[in-house]
């Protein structure tokens, strides 16, 4: 069979594939693939039918590649593929596992942050100082960092992201009330505080790893000129555990030495630096039998 991904459609130029995936569109047509669009903006207000509206019918198998969607949102498009004869490479269940901290923290323990989460709306107050201070009881005092279930606003880092102590309950309130309001409608899952760990300042990897191999080492799109070299038995081992196709791990260097997980997400939806050659991972996706 052929490789086929289905890219986010340019919303300009709805025949296009969105500028920012073009030359990923490009790689996979190069390797003799297929693409296929799917409309983001209408899966994101809720019109799933329209969403998938121009994606041929009888493709089978696809891998996605785009936007970040929400859980549901996937399931939503997976199902509604489905019934025009599409099936999705990467599960419902595997993408929330792999794009939510809660779904691959555990997995992961020792080798990440320990952190610790409560599910919230968005909008939602953060919780009073007693159901914070339960919350974070588990934390080892110090510094910390507040997101949700997917991002951080680390650009806002003193205001809506880091945290000097976690156990100041009061302090901790406002960084989560103020993350909590700049995420406004796309908070994603509720409130995450995690142990802050300093990390040496050359920059992150990213790891992009498919049936529990790594198939890339890189950069991280916001370092795209570092040229890292992790160790990753460790980090192997957990991928294998957590048990989705197709992944990326983001680690840094901390200063001891030992390089930490800082992120896990799911590979569909985790961006590609510029600085490296698309080929370099279509062409370890796998072609499905």
């Amino acid at each position: 069979m052929t490789l086929t991904v289905l890219f986010c459609v340019d919303p300009i130029h709805p025949r296009r594939v969105d500028p920012h995936y073009a030359r990923e569109a490009a790689a996979v047509r190069d390797h003799y693939g297929e693409t296929a669009l799917l409309d983001h903006d209408a899966l994101r207000r809720g019109d799933v039918e329209a969403a998938v509206r121009a994606v041929p019918a009888d493709l089978g198998p696809v891998w996605y590649r785009g936007w970040m969607v929400t859980g549901p949102e996937y399931a939503a498009m997976a199902a509604a593929l489905k019934r025009r004869g599409t099936v999705l490479l990467t599960h419902p269940d595997d993408y929330t596992r792999a794009h939510e901290l809660p779904g691959w923290h555990d997995t992961f323990a020792g080798l990440t942050p320990q952190s610790v989460w409560r599910p919230l709306s968005p909008g939602q107050d953060p919780g009073d100082l007693n159901a914070l201070a339960e919350l974070v009881r588990p934390l080892r005092s110090g510094p910390g960092v507040v997101k949700d279930y997917v991002k951080s606003r680390k650009h806002e880092w003193d205001e809506a992201c880091f945290v000097p102590d976690v156990k100041n309950v009061a302090r901790l309130r406002d960084i989560a009330a103020k993350m909590i309001a700049l995420q406004d409608e796309y908070l994603a899952g509720g409130l995450v505080v995690r142990e802050f760990e300093p990390y040496e300042g050359e920059g992150e990897a990213r790891v992009w790893w498919v049936d529990g191999e790594p198939a890339l080492v890189g950069p991280h799109p916001d370092t795209p000129g570092v040229d890292p070299d992790p160790r990753l038995d460790a980090v192997a081992h957990a991928v294998r555990a957590l048990g989705c196709r197709f992944i990326t791990t983001d680690l840094a260097r901390r200063a001891d030495g030992e390089w930490r997980v800082v992120e896990v997400g799911d590979g569909q939806v985790s961006d590609l630096p510029a600085s490296v050659d698309a080929m370099d991972l279509y062409a370890h996706l796998p072609v499905p039998d």
